[in-house]
């Protein structure tokens, strides 16, 4: 056997090298649209995207949470803009298409709205049922459709959904919602594979638990706060800015051949037996 040979690096190699790490993840020139971003996660993903170079429009239902959302990122530094429409409403589609047609084009898209109603199998009602199903799963497959239509002229475009550990995994007296979210991990998998001809890209993040605004009730309750945290691989609860690096990626041109992908961010929670 022959033995590798490595080569050195030279005097330039690595800052080079590193120069093109960077540039992998740079979204420097592309245009970002997150629904559901006034607060939480998305809130989050919206400041991350922006400092990886992208100009990036929030949208929420409330036009006054969104300024509060753009006052406290401006206090980072971090500029963003607004679009107030409720992304479940029949007008959704066509709030982002005017969206576009003022920013020329629409590079990523990233699906953050979300609702919850944790009722177990026979105390939710069919009313209850069908509203979680349309604001998690049936109103996110149309502003995603929406979005794709926008993407295919320029052969291009990054598609993110965000599901949830609650989709693959059940817990009780949370049926519908994990119903919903497991409908949407297939949906990743499904418009991965309708769009890819179209060269865009469709992937999906799974969070785990997360301490923000939604789970809060959850994280201040000592006993169940402990449970969850007790089910991490890393023994605590996630920091809201701790998502943002995820989507970064699938954004990115690092991630140029990633399709179809759930990405799980749960602090190894799925992994603990």
């Amino acid at each position: 056997m022959h033995a590798v040979k490595h080569t050195p690096w030279s005097a330039g190699a690595i800052p080079l090298t590193f120069a093109l790490m960077v540039d992998m993840f740079s979204l420097a020139g592309k245009t970002a649209l997150i629904t559901g971003a006034a607060r939480g996660l998305g809130f989050e993903i919206a400041k991350g995207l922006v400092r990886a170079g992208a100009a990036v429009t929030i949208n929420g239902r409330d036009p006054g949470r969104l300024n509060e959302a753009v006052q406290s990122a401006a206090r980072e530094g971090i500029s963003l803009e607004t679009a107030a429409f409720d992304a479940n409403g029949a007008d959704a589609p066509a709030a982002v298409a005017a969206w576009a047609e003022r920013h020329g084009r629409l590079d990523i898209f990233l699906s953050g709205v979300g609702v919850r109603n944790r009722k177990a199998l026979f105390d939710i009602s069919v009313e209850e049922i069908r509203g979680l199903l349309e604001a998690d799963l049936t109103g996110p497959f149309l502003l995603t459709r929406a979005a794709a239509s926008l993407m295919v002229p320029h052969r291009q475009g990054r598609i993110i959904l965000m599901t949830s550990i609650a989709g693959p995994f059940a817990h009780r007296g949370d049926v519908t919602y994990t119903t919903a979210k497991g409908g949407l991990a297939g949906l990743t998998k499904a418009l991965a594979v309708e769009l890819g001809p179209h060269n865009i890209t469709v992937n999906a993040i799974a969070p785990g638990p997360f301490g923000t605004e939604t789970n809060l009730p959850l994280f201040k309750d000592p006993a169940r706060s402990a449970y969850f945290a007790e089910r991490t691989a890393l023994g605590r609860w996630g920091q809201p800015h701790e998502i943002a690096g995820a989507a970064v990626f699938l954004a990115s041109d690092a991630a140029s051949f990633v399709t179809g992908h759930v990405l799980t961010v749960d602090g190894g929670m799925t992994s603990m037996f």
